[in-house]
This record gives C-alpha cells, structure tokens and sequence, in this order.
C-alpha cells in the first residue's frame, strides 16, 4: 500500500467518486451495504466504502507492507511504528486509528490495513 494520508491510496484519491472508482476498478466481486451504513464495493483484495452520497470513506486492503512517504514500514512493525510516530492515536473495537497517519487496523488481523479520510477520524472516535 503506498499511503498518502488522506489523500489517496496507491493511485486512487480520496476525492475518488464511486462512478470513478468503478471505472478504474471494473465490475466488483460483491457490493452491499455494511452494519454501519457505508456502500461498499469489494474487490478481494481491496474494498472501497462510499457514504450514500457517493463520498469515498474508507479504502481498505491487503498490504504486508505500507509506504508512507520515504518509509517502508511491514505490517508486523506497523503497530510499533503508528505508536511511535502519532501521539494521539487510539484504539476501537479491536483497531489501532491513527488521526495523523489516516489509517486503522486490527493488529491481530495481519496485512488488512483502512486508510480513512480525513472526515472520518470523528467517527471513528465516537465508537
């Protein structure tokens, strides 16, 4: 995963609509809607969450290793290194969020990391 936090994913931007996210990704695996409302389109190894009003939310994927910026950091030191670099990370329901990085991710549930947009870290705290 090559982390731009906030920003985008790999070459998918969070201001990414989901008309454009199909177009770039094709017919996904699956869509539905999750427990908390959000519209995903699931791919396998990527799954795209969109508010009802197109808004990209969440991006999650399959990453044994993420770049963020010059830094390669695996999934394994991942945990240890969001401690290390953002202060005010926190923990909901079994995730690691980090405000500063954009990202969420259950330690224990290894390679699957969220990159969140920016307007998404309120929610996250209100879990």
């Amino acid at each position: 995963m090559k982390l731009e936090p906030f920003v985008r994913v790999d070459e998918t931007p969070f201001s990414a609509s989901r008309e454009e996210v199909l177009r770039m990704w094709g017919v996904p695996t699956r869509t539905c809607r999750n427990g908390i409302g959000l519209n995903e389109l699931d791919y396998e190894s990527i799954v795209f969450r969109f508010q009802d009003c197109g808004r990209l939310e969440e991006i999650t994927m399959q990453a044994p290793v993420v770049n963020i910026g010059n830094v390669s950091v695996p999934f394994a030191a991942l945990s240890s290194f969001v401690r290390a670099t953002d202060p005010s990370v926190f923990e909901r329901a079994g995730f690691l969020v980090s405000p500063v990085l954009g990202l969420a991710f259950d330690p224990d549930e290894p390679c699957w990391i969220t990159a969140l947009a920016a307007h998404c870290i309120d929610s996250w705290r209100a879990i």
